[in-house]
């Protein structure tokens, strides 16, 4: 029994332009199964190396979100993904920030796990947090304000 290269390299192609992990075919004479190992990474929250990833600032809001700023004081500081917000490096360690601390542009504020993977979220101002708009392991939305620096 021969395969015909040409056929099988179509269902390599539809196995990976569709994404998926196995295709299997069967008639009476042949059949073939494909399939596509991916690399599952699991690990623990406490020995996940961070991924940096920059905040983002908005710099020009739009008007529901001039309303918001009239009420709170100074600069949002947004998540650039959905995740969930993370407060310190481990559930044992302190939060990298509180309200009433001093930041500096670059520093890390806190944590969005997004697909099992830690990216710290760094800051784009300096000054003063002057609020948190989130708790830890809250589920956060991309563009939702997790907190005011003034």
């Amino acid at each position: 029994m021969e395969f015909n290269l040409e056929y099988l390299e179509k269902l390599a192609n539809i196995v990976y332009e569709n994404d998926l992990s196995e295709i299997s075919l069967e008639n009476e004479e042949q059949a073939v199964s494909l399939k596509r190992e991916k690399p599952v990474q699991a690990v623990p929250f406490s020995n996940v190396m961070p991924t940096t990833v920059t905040s983002q600032v908005i710099s020009s809001p739009s008007k529901t979100q001039e309303t918001k700023s009239n009420e709170h004081k100074g600069t949002p500081i947004t998540s650039p993904m959905v995740g969930t917000f993370y407060s310190s490096p481990s559930p044992d360690e302190k939060p990298f920030v509180a309200v009433g601390d001093n930041i500096a542009i670059g520093q890390v504020v806190c944590i969005i796990e997004a697909m099992k993977l830690m990216n710290e979220i760094e800051a784009e101002a300096s000054g003063k947090i002057t609020e948190i708009c989130v708790k830890n392991g809250d589920s956060v939305e991309f563009g939702q304000v997790l907190m005011y620096v003034e």
